[in-house]
């Protein structure tokens, strides 16, 4: 798969999990909450949302933090296009982070089997990104090593 196959093909994934049930519970949709209103309960403790708060300063802090991982989601298709092998590994390794940040919902909570299809295809998309951007660090270091031989 092409890298603008693979950036495409992670980039509906994520589009779509905004869309799905991400936890069982909410109204907007009969199956659960949906990704875009569970971005806004987890950002709660910066922007205010429907009187939601968290237990603990570290809950409240690692939503926030989860929620921030979208920021550099939305990023990294910009990483990937650049031929930049640094800029490559430092997406990779962050989006890794991300992904690790964003594995509290499943590890840390007690409504872990509350967890819905858009949860896993977001957390995913993390994952894959970080792939491709591993991968593209590495084509990109061939071809280069490639071009100076």
């Amino acid at each position: 798969m092409t890298s603008s196959r693979a950036l495409f093909a992670i980039g509906a994934a994520y589009a779509v999990a905004w869309a799905l049930p991400v936890i069982k519970g909410g109204v907007t949709l009969p199956e659960g909450l949906p990704g875009w209103q569970a971005f806004r309960v987890a950002a709660s403790p910066v922007w205010p949302y429907d009187d939601f708060r968290y237990d603990t300063w570290y809950a409240a802090s690692l939503a926030v933090a989860s929620a921030a991982t979208n920021l550099l989601m939305l990023a990294t298709p910009w990483l990937v296009v650049r031929r930049e092998r640094s800029l490559h590994r430092l997406g990779a390794l962050t989006t890794a982070a991300a992904f690790l940040v964003n594995a509290h919902w499943l590890a840390l909570h007690d409504g872990r089997e509350d967890l819905r299809a858009g949860y896993y295809l977001w957390w995913f998309s993390f994952l894959g990104m970080a792939w491709l951007l591993w991968r593209s660090d590495r084509t990109a270091g061939t071809a280069a090593e490639r071009a100076a031989a």
